[in-house]
């Protein structure tokens, strides 16, 4: 197996759309010709002698706007709501999304992902390849991991270090689970995280492309959505991974999920294009998405959740909002007013939605459209 070779080079952002720019700051566009791996002077020279990569994790700094600015991902943690963003602010609702408070975070990098394997025990991922876990239902935090090469002297004359964001994280149970980033990155723990693995080179991804959404697929597995077209599925929910190579568009996706019944996943990414299997892959058939005025929809897509009762709600660029509930046969498409690019989106018990994004957590109708008062 090959060891990783890393270089930290200045982040670029893909020209996606302008939202996307502004939005999610963690898509590396530009390749690499090649990764260098560190000087054997560099990896030999004492660490008390010589400034590290990067300075230690600082914690979150607490602000009373922090469930208003960007914010990525959310999840429920019993019936607590969890989110996660920007400077490394997490924040949680335990009244439906309607208050929030912060939570005592030790980094603040930008989280793009948190997942809970139970009412308690959650993990939330971000830049610098930082993973969190939290034991009380997201009140407080603790660091778990972080690029270690991070803590690595720091050769002046020597290359940077490529950054590697996570950008997806599920657990199985509360021992194993799984985090996945950009260049190829994954990362897997048996003893509910308090060590990682690096097992990157496990699947066949030889230009290393960005793995950007996992999602559990009833009945069949566990199915991975990346950059280019890249698509991967693990039929024993994460111990062998196997590459797809009838991949219906080689365009990036951006999210995955599953439908709520056997075997079916949808992936969704640039332009509007949205996919649906009901073979966990094997075969695949456009989901034809159209915007109110009735043209087609080109807005980038983003994220979305498969929510209790099969209810599946789909965000992205614009402020587009898609729902089903024919189990991802057909989809609803509304525009918000507003036209702030959303992140994610999930049903409440109360069949509202929550949306997250740009301007951190909003509730919404069951469309996704603001509220009438």
């Amino acid at each position: 197996m090959r060891e990783p070779t890393r270089r930290r080079t200045q982040t670029t952002l893909p020209a996606v759309t302008g939202y996307r720019a502004q939005f999610r700051k963690l898509f590396c566009s530009s390749r690499l010709a090649s990764a260098v791996s560190l000087s054997a002077a560099l990896l030999a020279a004492p660490a008390v002698l010589a400034d590290t990569v990067a300075e230690a994790p600082k914690p979150a700094i607490k602000s009373e706007l922090a469930s208003h600015t960007l914010l990525l991902d959310v999840a429920a943690a019993g019936e607590r709501l969890v989110a996660v963003g920007s400077r490394g602010h997490i924040v949680y609702s335990d009244d439906q999304g309607s208050s929030w408070t912060q939570a005592d975070v030790p980094a603040r990098q930008l989280l793009t992902a948190v997942y809970f394997a139970d009412a308690n025990n959650g993990w939330a991922v971000g830049h610098d390849s930082v993973i969190l876990h939290s034991s009380d239902a997201g009140a407080s935090w603790e660091l778990q991991y972080r690029d270690p090469e991070l803590d690595m002297p720091e050769d002046p004359n020597g290359p940077g270090l490529l950054e590697r964001p996570l950008m997806d994280v599920w657990f199985r149970d509360a021992s194993t689970g799984f985090a996945f980033g950009a260049y190829g990155i994954y990362l897997r723990t048996d003893d509910g995280g308090e060590t990682w693995e690096d097992l990157s080179f496990d699947i066949d991804n030889p230009d290393g492309f960005h793995y950007n959404a996992v999602t559990p697929v009833k009945g069949a597995g566990l199915f991975l959505a990346g950059e280019m077209g890249t698509l991967y599925r693990s039929a024993d929910f994460g111990d062998t991974w196997e590459t797809l190579q009838n991949s219906p568009y080689d365009g990036t996706w951006f999210g995955a999920a599953g439908t709520g019944e056997a075997n079916q996943v949808l992936v969704w990414g640039l332009r509007g294009n949205m996919f649906r299997s009901t073979d966990f892959g094997d075969t695949w058939e456009q989901v034809e998405l159209h915007t109110p005025n009735n043209g087609p929809l080109e807005a980038t897509l983003l994220g979305g959740t498969l929510s209790a009762g099969d209810s599946l709600a789909v965000v992205g660029a614009g402020g587009v909002v898609l729902t089903s509930s024919d189990n991802g046969e057909n989809f609803d498409v509304a525009v918000r007013p507003d036209r702030v690019a959303l992140a994610t989106a999930k049903y409440l018990p109360d069949g509202q939605m929550l949306l997250v994004g740009q301007h951190g957590v909003v509730k919404a109708s069951p469309k996704g459209l603001p509220n009438i008062q």
